[in-house]
């Protein structure tokens, strides 16, 4: 699990990388003394935690974290004020960490942090290669992206089809672009991604892979034409 730590208080910085330490699987990747150095930081480099204090000049913690809400990051607060809490909370942060605190409270929240990145992974877990693991009645299967038709947005899930089922993941349709793209797929509309070998037909408004017509969106149609070497 990579960190950040953005404290504007020296030996508040100090130890958190001391406790930090105690950690296997915790590294402390950077650390910064004001929120606006670790955003420009953040905006180039992946981080899985951050250990954020709120009053900070220039920019607060709290900004700092609104600026950072289409990132997957997890957020633990560290404060010597009680009366953030509520409005820290309501940004979904793993845990609010009330200066000064014991290293058991450290751990605590360091294991809540961990409950849910361990969450995140488990719902879309890519491999290198060729394949994807999806949950299928609690069992962890591997699914081979060759065997997969295309791949469609439900609300907080997607949906991989195959010629025999349907496989239902909570997960976003970023990160499965993000996978299927390198491999022979394409993005034809905000809710489904196809693989171009398995296109039978191109139409109208749409394609038809296996019997089922997907709608191309005009954003994508010119992307779409070229991947299919269309004349």
């Amino acid at each position: 699990m990579k960190a950040l730590i953005v404290d504007d208080n020296d030996i508040a910085r100090t130890t958190l990388a001391h406790l930090a330490k105690q950690i296997p699987n915790l590294v402390i990747v950077n650390e910064y003394n004001n929120a606006i150095e670790a955003y420009h930081h953040l905006q180039n480099n992946q981080v899985d935690l951050i250990f954020l204090d709120i009053e900070m000049p220039e920019m607060t913690g709290i900004e700092l974290t609104r600026n950072l809400v289409s990132k997957d990051i997890i957020i633990i607060f560290t404060s010597s004020k009680k009366e953030y809490a509520l409005e820290a909370f309501e940004l979904n942060i793993a845990d609010y960490l009330l200066k000064p605190f014991t290293p058991a409270r450290f751990l605590q929240a360091i294991s809540k942090a961990q409950i849910i990145l361990d969450s995140k992974k488990e719902h879309v877990q890519f491999d290198k290669e060729e394949f994807i693991f999806v949950r299928d009645s609690n069992i962890t299967r591997r699914l081979s992206l060759d065997d997969i038709f295309y791949a469609e947005a439900m609300g907080d899930y997607v949906k991989f089809y195959t010629s025999e089922k349907m496989f239902a993941i909570h997960g976003t349709m970023k990160a499965a672009e993000e996978r299927l793209l390198k491999n022979n797929f394409i993005r034809v509309h905000r809710s489904y991604i196809v693989a171009v070998g398995k296109i039978d037909t191109l139409q109208d408004g749409g394609v038809v892979i296996n019997g089922k017509f997907i709608p191309v969106a005009d954003a994508y149609r010119k992307t779409l034409n070229a991947k299919m070497n269309v004349f």
